[in-house]
């Protein structure tokens, strides 16, 4: 084999072997055109590697997953995310002593006037709670919240407790109380106000 294979490229140019040599394993490493493009077809029909099995969350841990996104859209005043979590006939009921604001649009325009006098909002969430009853569930939590508000610091705490309701395989809020717990306000100046406490995830 090794003779004729010598004798095939004897008195040729070294150039040339070399781009007959090229041309071959070219021609061996390439599939034939039906075989391309079954190739292709299997490569779009496969799933996307996410890196692992995806592991369904219990309605509980969505419903955690889901206020903690919705907290999150609060703090930073995305719009968008936030209406993800209310259905829009939503009933809100605020720690101050007010009508409660029912629907979303008159949710987000009371909650845009608040978020505008808001500045380095954080709020922490603990000691939630939350019970699934078929489509239906409650979720009870504490919060501590911390920021600047009217240009001055100021800091509440409270709880507030959620109804939702699981549609389309979303849960959404449908009622939302928060009760502020009293505190005593920081010593101010003569003649000056202290800073209104903020009523957070609620308008003012």
């Amino acid at each position: 084999m090794k003779n004729r294979f010598a004798s095939a490229f004897a008195g040729k140019p070294l150039r040339t072997i070399l781009l007959l040599l090229i041309a071959v394993a070219l021609l061996l490493s390439s599939a034939s055109p039906a075989a391309a493009q079954k190739d292709k077809k299997k490569k779009k029909d496969a799933p996307a590697d996410t890196g692992g099995p995806i592991i369904p969350m219990t309605d509980e841990q969505q419903i955690d997953y889901m206020i903690a996104e919705m907290l999150g859209a609060w703090q930073l005043g995305d719009i968008e995310r936030l209406h993800r979590a209310y259905a829009d006939e939503v009933v809100v009921v605020s720690g101050a002593y007010a009508p409660p604001v029912i629907g979303w649009n008159s949710y987000l325009a009371s909650y845009q006037q608040q978020k505008a006098r808001m500045q380095q909002v954080r709020m922490d969430r603990m000691n939630t709670y939350i019970k699934v009853e078929g489509n239906v569930a409650w979720a009870c939590y504490q919060w501590d919240f911390s920021g600047t508000v009217d240009g001055q610091p100021s800091a509440a705490k409270g709880q507030t407790t959620l109804v939702l309701e699981k549609r389309n395989n979303h849960w959404v809020i449908v009622h939302n109380h928060t009760s502020l717990v009293p505190s005593a306000p920081p010593a101010s100046p003569a003649g000056t106000q202290p800073a209104p406490q903020p009523q957070p995830n609620k308008p003012s």
